[in-house]
């Protein structure tokens, strides 16, 4: 028996493997123009020859070749088919005469209901590009019909329907009658926002909707909600979903009759009045002019891991291996508050941060921040330890919002208002000092991107003013602004640019009390490619980097895709920190480069030249997005 079954399998492994390869219908169409000969071939695609006799794979071509010219308003075409073999066809050459075209006699598009004033629905209707005489074409009309009834879920009509949908076709006469009405009903106006399941104060999730009880209904109000309780990172999984009240016809009771045993025997007397009953149309009726139709909006979440960690590797020329760890509890009570470490290891820099975020009544605007840091840096001519104390009021200001599948796009302006003190022990290019530094500060940043992996669209801005005096007990007294702007954009589909600018400049008398922290150095691969990390800055009479009191930096990139996720690039950099107020000989380079999109985000290449040293080439290698 054994045997048996193993031979059988043997055979038939045998004739699967020996069985041709199945092979769709090559299609050559003459005698029509370039659309109609593409959407007959689009049909006749997925035909495959070898599942046909000829006669039967002949009236298939006839079939859908026929249904292909329907859709453009040909009811009544001439079609010759010729196959290259009769027997056993791989290619088919037909020949069409299109004929007299459908043309549209009546054209009747209507939206009656609240939706009749509404102007998306206007525009819809405006919009079709068909008018009575017009060759028929499916397409618009289907279209139209599915933009009114996405429009009608969109927008709150959730009582919609369509009184009148056909489309009446006379081949015999050459003409089309298209109707379309749509009766949206009432439109619904948003209900109370209830919260199932949080953990936080529902006077700060409530504060998150951009929308009152008693406003008209709109979908993206309702994505939009989502969106924002997710930022909070509060929350390990929600829902947002409008409820309609549809099952109001369960309460009334049915009419029914009455069975014999429920007869009685009235003989001589007078019949009761019926007892009075609810009919399910009056009762949905009078529900209707009590109150108007609303959707209230049922929030289910789940609360989010108290304790997160994460752990990442990477490496870069400028600072080689380095490895970050990060604690995160996104909510520590049920106010919202929120506290993160940060651990940061590479050879020349160490570092240990803390933030304690405390969200206030719109906790995605308005904040206070305690930050708190201890980092440790020996780079070049550089060795400094310092510790940082801020507090800062961040207020987000208003945006317009869109997400989709692939992308997101923000256009928040944050502004920061804080307070640093510092104490840095530092020594650079050989002078050794100690400063306690308390100074106030403000700044503005934007960062918009789509497809944050691998930016195809994107810009970066920050602008920050400082300024210390000595009046309240502070080392030094300066000024000091530093900005920063970085573009990406993509000329069609495999063209992507890269620009950036960065300037800083801090006034001061005291300079020697500046920290190393404050002063201005460049190069490097986020900076001036062709030159070593924060290599280029003034330097002292034994060749040893002082820092700058000014900086300048400009990039440009221009990224070629080659093959699927590897581009090539090519790149100059330019740039300086100096002492004077105009450099009077920036430092550039220039090279190319490969880029390759990984999981963990784009992992860049570069083979960079600088212009004003001996070195001939230098390189450069990171992993991660621009911004």
């Amino acid at each position: 028996m054994h045997n048996r079954v193993l031979t059988r399998l043997t055979a038939a492994t045998l004739c699967l493997g020996l069985a041709p390869g199945v092979q769709a219908l090559e299609a050559t169409v003459e005698g029509v123009d370039d659309e109609l000969a593409e959407n007959v071939r689009l049909y006749l695609d997925p035909l495959e020859a070898g599942q046909y006799s000829p006669e039967r794979l002949k009236s298939e071509v006839l079939r859908r070749s026929s249904e292909a010219l329907r859709v453009f308003g040909y009811y009544s075409p001439s079609i010759r088919t010729r196959f290259d073999d009769p027997e056993a066809p791989e290619a088919v050459t037909l020949v069409i005469d299109a004929g007299v075209p459908v043309r549209i006699e009546v054209l009747e598009l209507s939206v009656t209901g609240d939706a009749a004033d509404d102007p998306p629905f206007e525009e819809a209707i405006d919009d079709f590009p068909l008018s009575q005489g017009d060759r028929l074409r499916h397409a618009p009309f289907d279209s139209l019909r599915s933009t009114l009834a996405n429009l009608a879920l969109q927008r709150g009509y959730f009582d919609w329907s369509f009184t009148d949908r056909r489309m009446e076709v006379r081949p015999y006469a050459q003409s089309a009658r298209l109707y379309l009405a749509l009766d949206s009903g009432p439109r619904y106006r948003f209900g109370e926002v209830t919260f199932q399941g949080h953990h936080i104060e529902v006077e700060r999730l409530q504060n998150l909707a951009t929308f009152e009880r008693g406003d008209p209904y709109l979908a993206s109000q309702v994505a939009r909600l989502n969106e924002r309780l997710g930022q909070t990172e509060w929350f390990g999984s929600l829902s947002v979903r409008p409820r309609l009240e549809r099952d109001l016809e369960r309460l009334a009771l049915p009419a029914e009759a009455a069975g014999w045993w429920q007869a009685l025997d009235l003989k001589g007397r007078e019949p009761a009045a019926p007892a009075a009953r609810i009919e399910a149309e009056a009762l949905l009726a009078a529900n209707t002019l009590q109150r108007p139709a609303e959707a209230p909006i049922d929030v289910t979440v789940t609360p989010a891991d108290r304790h997160q960690f994460e752990v990442g590797l990477g490496y870069a020329t400028d600072v080689g291996p380095r490895i970050r760890l990060s604690w995160d509890q996104p909510w520590i009570n049920r106010y919202g508050h929120g506290l993160d470490h940060d651990l940061y290891l590479s050879g020349p820099e160490q570092r240990f941060s803390g933030l304690y975020t405390m969200p206030l009544e719109n906790p995605l605007r308005d904040s206070y921040r305690l930050q708190y840091g201890l980092r440790n840096k020996d780079s070049e001519d550089t060795q400094t330890l310092e510790s940082t104390v801020e507090i800062a009021r961040r207020w987000k200001f208003d945006s317009d919002w869109t997400a989709g599948d692939d992308w997101t796009f923000a256009r928040d302006w944050e502004q920061s208002l804080y307070l640093r003190g510092t104490y840095e022990d530092f020594t650079q290019a050989g002078v050794s000092n100690e400063v306690l530094l308390l100074y106030p500060g403000i700044s503005w940043t934007r960062t918009r991107t789509r497809n944050p992996a691998f930016p195809t669209w994107g810009d970066r801005q920050l602008l920050a003013f400082e300024y210390s005096n000595e009046a309240w007990g502070s080392a030094a007294e300066f000024l000091r602004i530093t900005g920063d702007s970085e573009w990406i954009r993509m000329l069609g589909d495999d063209n992507r640019f890269v620009g950036r600018v960065g300037f800083g400049s801090i006034t001061t008398d005291d300079f020697a009390d500046i920290p190393p922290s404050l002063r201005f150095f460049t190069g490097g691969d986020r900076s001036v490619r062709g030159y070593s990390y924060e290599s280029i800055a003034p330097e002292d009479e034994d060749g040893e980097l002082i820092g700058g009191e000014q900086l300048l930096t400009v990039g440009l990139e221009a990224q070629r895709r080659v093959a699927g996720k590897w581009w090539l690039a090519t790149f100059v950099d330019t740039g300086d920190a100096f002492s004077d107020w105009w450099p009077s000989d920036l430092k550039t380079g220039a090279g190319l480069g490969v880029r390759w999109i990984s999981p963990v985000g784009p992992i860049r290449f570069d083979v960079a030249h600088p212009f004003d040293i001996d070195d001939t080439f230098r390189i450069h290698f990171s992993i991660g997005p621009e911004f």
